[in-house]
């Protein structure tokens, strides 16, 4: 059969608008980690936390620099860690720098006197290039060897807004003891680090989580299927994580609710599981990204506390990580 002209291309247009398109390449089965994870991320820029008065006077006031600026260059060159500011800075024979700084996203320009009287130089301002914490693993995707992790965002507590990151790692992470959960006071485990081996490089810091390519072995023994919205069902699931060592447990948990958006907070669940109430009384931070089971499927992450009742919690759908993860 043969066809012609303008006929031709309607024809094919319509055959495309009736197959369907998959947007996303993230595979269907997946791995659920649920393990303890070391994370540092660098920021992008040198972040003000502080100030401090030198001689009476506080050098950064007089400068008009705040807490939450970030420094991009000293004396017209660019600096990236803290160690590039002081070397800068310590080269200098002036007892002032010109900085050059961004606020809200607009690039600013001031000069910052230095103090050089007690043989060291003093600046007035506290800074930082980097955050480390723990948190839990959430997915690897065993063929494009991206990870996910937390669920939602590492926020930067000076600003308390998104930290804009310049890379990171993850890796091991041994939880060493627990601070029980109570109303109104979210416990949290407390853990070590081996940052001698890097399991990942991270490469997005968003509202969703962490994400990043995964460089460690993988286990593919136990994979999961990736449930979509219309599969979460209402009751008994459970979360992986770990409360002591590296071990990863399962937990039984009570889904309450769920809903459909591209929201955070797509889950509301409630801890049943007597073991690990009596561990933590509830949720506590570090849990955050522990995957959410349901059967044989993956069904999403936790991600925050109640804080006034921490038997509850949220949790994001996996969709939604993977989508986010893939962007």
């Amino acid at each position: 059969m043969f066809f012609k002209g303008k006929n031709v291309y309607n024809f094919i247009l319509s055959l495309l608008l009736l197959i369907p398109l998959r947007l996303y390449a993230y595979s269907d089965y997946i791995i659920a980690s649920g393990e303890n994870i070391g994370i540092k991320l660098m920021s992008d820029g040198i972040i003000i936390v502080g100030t401090y008065d030198v001689g009476g006077n506080n050098p950064a006031t007089e400068a008009g620099l705040k807490v939450g600026d970030i420094i991009e260059k000293v004396d017209n060159t660019e600096v990236n860690s803290i160690d590039e500011m002081i070397a800068k800075i310590n080269d200098s024979r002036s007892n002032d720098v010109s900085i050059t700084y961004k606020r809200n996203n607009e690039i600013k320009d001031t000069t910052l006197n230095l103090d050089k009287t007690s043989g060291n130089v003093k600046t007035g301002i506290y800074v930082k290039d980097s955050i480390t914490g723990i948190g839990t693993l959430t997915y690897i995707d065993p063929k494009t060897k991206i990870f996910g992790a937390l669920g939602h965002e590492i926020a930067d507590s000076s600003t308390k807004k998104i930290l804009d990151i310049n890379g990171g790692t993850i890796f091991p992470s041994t939880v060493t003891g627990i601070v029980k959960s109570g109303d109104g006071n979210p416990g949290e485990k407390n853990a070590t680090f081996d940052l001698s081996k890097t399991d990942g490089n991270v490469l997005e810091n968003t509202n969703k989580g962490i994400f990043g390519e995964y460089i460690s072995d993988i286990d593919e023994s136990k994979l999961y299927k990736v449930a979509d919205y219309k599969d979460v069902n209402l009751g008994k699931a459970k979360i992986k994580t770990v409360l002591a060592g590296n071990e990863v447990g399962e937990y039984d948990i009570n889904i309450i609710s769920v809903t459909n958006s591209d929201k955070i907070k797509n889950i509301v669940f409630e801890i049943t599981d007597n073991e690990l109430l009596n561990k933590t009384n509830g949720i506590i931070q570090g849990m955050s990204g522990s995957p959410i089971i349901q059967g044989k499927n993956i069904v999403g992450a936790v991600t925050h506390v109640v804080i006034d009742n921490p038997l509850k919690g949220y949790g994001i759908l996996i969709t939604n990580m993977l989508e986010e993860g893939e962007n």
